[in-house]
């Protein structure tokens, strides 16, 4: 598996789309005899083109953990909401309660941020299973209180990303990137996501992904997870992974993501068995 290049503020646009292809060309190199099918959203940290159909909804209710040497972070109830506006498009809202602890420092809690997302799938061509979105999404602040604590960032927030889908033979893979515009310094965000359908129920799932902050530290990670139908409605989904680097990095050493996911809508077929394991595309932000 590939790893993803961190795309440096400083390196430019074109050297990091250069390292993002590098990342994507090997991926698929060394994946395509394993006969993967890749679904990006939650449990993973990248998204896709994917949206959940006219009329239908899809919730997560979910916990995240982030385990650092500098300290943990922690959320839950992440609510998750997800609409679909038309087969193309996608409303979402996203509000988690957050939980940290700072080296040497008690516990401490309080609402983070509101996400406000609209992701459209511009360009779908099923003739070479090919589709781009784009998914913007405004983090905004609920408490100044949050802010001061650590808990959440200075809002407000903009994430503009890039989702690909392109399916090659046997394989699919998902690619995404972006960028974030803070109140601070603004850096960029990149990811692969790979699955496999391993039974009519089960999804496994592995990534590779890279983030930032605003002080200019990069978080670099992998992680493996999956999603188990358990009813027609509903999926369990988990995920679990760490940094490429050691503690001393203050990069995270455990990140993880357990929760349920809801589907709502006509779109799901009679047969729980023969239902999609399909995910909300939605990404889990871990920034702190």
């Amino acid at each position: 598996m590939a790893a993803v290049f961190a795309c440096q503020r400083d390196s430019g646009f074109t050297r990091c789309l250069r390292a993002v292809s590098w990342s994507f060309f090997l991926s698929i190199l060394f994946l395509a005899p394993l006969s993967l099918l890749a679904q990006g959203g939650p449990p993973l940290l990248t998204d896709d083109p994917g949206t959940p159909g006219s009329n239908n909804w899809e919730i997560n209710l979910g916990y995240t953990v982030d385990r650092r040497s500098t300290g943990n972070s922690y959320e839950t109830p992440i609510l998750d909401m997800n609409y679909g506006w038309g087969d193309r498009v996608q409303l979402k809202y996203e509000m988690p309660y957050v939980y940290a602890d700072k080296s040497n420092s008690s516990l401490v809690s309080g609402p983070g941020n509101s996400k406000l997302g609209v992701k459209i799938r511009f360009l779908q061509n099923e003739k070479h299973d090919f589709n781009i979105s784009t998914y913007p999404q405004l983090e905004i602040t609920n408490t100044e209180n949050s802010v001061r604590r650590d808990l959440a960032e200075e809002g407000p927030l903009f994430l503009l990303p890039l989702e690909f889908t392109k399916k090659i033979g046997p394989v699919d893979v998902d690619l995404e990137v972006g960028r974030w515009f803070t109140q601070e310094k603004d850096y960029w965000i990149s990811g692969l996501a790979f699955g496999h359908q391993a039974t009519r129920h089960l999804e496994v799932l592995a990534e590779v992904y890279s983030d930032g902050n605003p002080d200019g530290q990069r978080n670099n990670t992998f992680d493996f997870g999956g999603r188990y139908r358990l009813s027609r409605n509903a999926l369990f989904i988990f995920m679990a992974g760490r940094s490429f680097s050691p503690p001393s990095s203050g990069q995270s050493q455990l990140i993880g993501y357990f929760g349920m996911q809801f589907q709502l809508g006509r779109h799901l077929r009679d047969d729980p068995a023969q239902a999609p394991v399909e995910a909300p595309r939605q990404k889990l932000s871990m920034r702190r």
